[in-house]
This record gives structure tokens, C-alpha cells and sequence, in this order.
């Protein structure tokens, strides 16, 4: 089973590297970029069929390792 998870700062939290981002952008003349905000993307396999039983696993590791949940939120999708 095919799984990820996206991790994203909240909103209010500064996000340098993504005002790094912004102005890179901007210098190699990319139009319309308004603002950009950085994150993290982790593509998982499960050996797990149980969907249910999957997500409640990514979620604990979310908490515990992927994600900073003072300052970040995840997201877990599950494919199929």
C-alpha cells in the first residue's frame, strides 16, 4: 500500500527558506510568483493492507519523527 504524507508549517510561522525560494524565483524572472512556502513530501510503502491500520501508524510517526507539530502540520493519504 502506497502512502504520503505531506508536511507543511503553519500558518505564522516564518518560513526563510521559503522567502529564499520567493526570491530566486524572482530573480530568474519566473511572473506572478506571489509568495511561496516550503515543506516536505514523504512517499511511504506499507506493507500493511489494512488502510485504517496504516494511517493510524503514519500518523504515530508523524508525531513522533516526521513532522515538528509545534510549528508544523501533516497530512497522510493513502493511495487506493
Amino acid at each position: 500500500m502506497k502512502a504520503r504524507v505531506v508536511v507543511t508549517l503553519k500558518s505564522g510561522v516564518l518560513d526563510p527558506q521559503g522567502k529564499a525560494i520567493e526570491g530566486a524565483l524572482a530573480s530568474l524572472g519566473v511572473p506572478g510568483v506571489a509568495s511561496v512556502r516550503q515543506g516536505k513530501v514523504f512517499d511511504i510503502e506499507m506493507a500493511a493492507g489494512d488502510k485504517a491500520a496504516a494511517e493510524a501508524a503514519l500518523k504515530q510517526a508523524c508525531e513522533k519523527l516526521l513532522a515538528n507539530t509545534v510549528v508544523e502540520n501533516y497530512r497522510v493519504e493513502i493511495a487506493g
